[in-house]
């Protein structure tokens, strides 16, 4: 399939990079140079803009920092784009945005649905990702061969706007258990547990979650887990305080008293603007000792 690709940072690059490996026609365009030049080096084809990427595109994927940077991109990309094209968006924006994104596209004669993924940059790297999709039956049926590309699961979560829903619910559970996977780990130091002590419990007993035994907050416990490079971000500190920030206000706009996601909200907007804006989000442990 011939597949335009627009924003190649940390998780579009490796995507495109295994659409290319599966057998597509991957033509790209993002604003950074550098992202540009590795793209290239991975076989994706480069334009000059993004709507030459999409000219003569049967698909076009984007996965931009934000709703109205795609509602930016549609905005120059829809008028160029053949007739009936599939426009599908792994962004992680807000409900709202993602229904104007697909009303857009449909309103210029193509179809078009939401699909953000879960898994950061090690998952778009090893093609392990999760994507949760709003869209109608066809324009899934139509899709899903493209996302299993890149991706381990596919889950259909319902109409468009539905898959941006799923992904903001579950990123205020991971965000709120990251933090209390690090409340613990502090509360364990001072009572003089070793990490390795509590993580041997906890990884098998009923506090085992995926914060703790693929993203653990400390080193040792898990090898491959950010705290062992200095919180190097496979997901940024930045990025959580974005997205349960989507989660808090439509908590709000629905009357949901979700106490616990609104103070996750509130912790990992300060650390973001503080000292974690480029760290891991698993980072936030320090935030916790350092305020203990």
């Amino acid at each position: 399939m011939t597949i335009a690709f627009v924003g190649l940072g940390n998780m579009g690059a490796p995507m495109a990079a295994n659409l290319v490996r599966a057998g597509h026609d991957v033509t790209g365009f993002d604003l950074s140079p550098e992202a540009l030049g590795q793209a290239e080096g991975n076989g994706v084809r480069i334009t000059r803009s993004a709507a030459d990427a999409v000219t003569g595109a049967e698909t076009v994927i984007t996965m931009l920092p934000s709703g109205r940077h795609v509602l930016d991109c549609y905005g120059q990309v829809l008028a160029a784009a053949a007739p009936g094209t599939l426009f599908a968006d792994c962004s992680t924006v807000d409900v709202a945005d993602a229904r104007a994104a697909h009303d857009a596209a449909v309103s210029a004669g193509h179809r078009a649905l939401d699909a953000p993924v879960s898994g950061g940059v090690a998952g778009a790297t090893a093609a392990t990702l999760t994507f949760m999709v709003g869209a109608r039956g066809a324009d899934f049926a139509a899709v899903s061969p493209l996302l299993s590309a890149m991706g381990r699961k596919v889950v259909h979560c319902g109409d468009p706007g539905a898959g941006q829903a799923a992904k903001i619910c579950n990123n205020m559970i991971l965000g709120a258990s990251m933090i209390a996977v690090s409340e613990a780990f502090v509360l364990g130091e001072r009572l003089g547990l070793s990490h390795q002590a509590l993580f041997d419990v906890v990884s098998t007993a009923s506090g085992q979650c995926w914060a703790l035994t693929t993203n653990c907050p400390v080193p040792g416990p898990v090898p491959a887990s950010p705290a062992n490079r200095d919180y190097r971000p496979g997901f940024t500190s930045a990025l959580m305080a974005k997205d349960l920030g989507l989660a808090a206000d439509a908590a709000r706009s629905s009357g949901v008293a979700a106490e616990l996601g609104l103070r996750a909200a509130e912790l990992y907007a300060a650390f973001a603007d503080g000292p974690g804006a480029g760290r891991d989000f698993s980072a936030i442990v320090n935030a916790i000792r350092e305020r203990s």
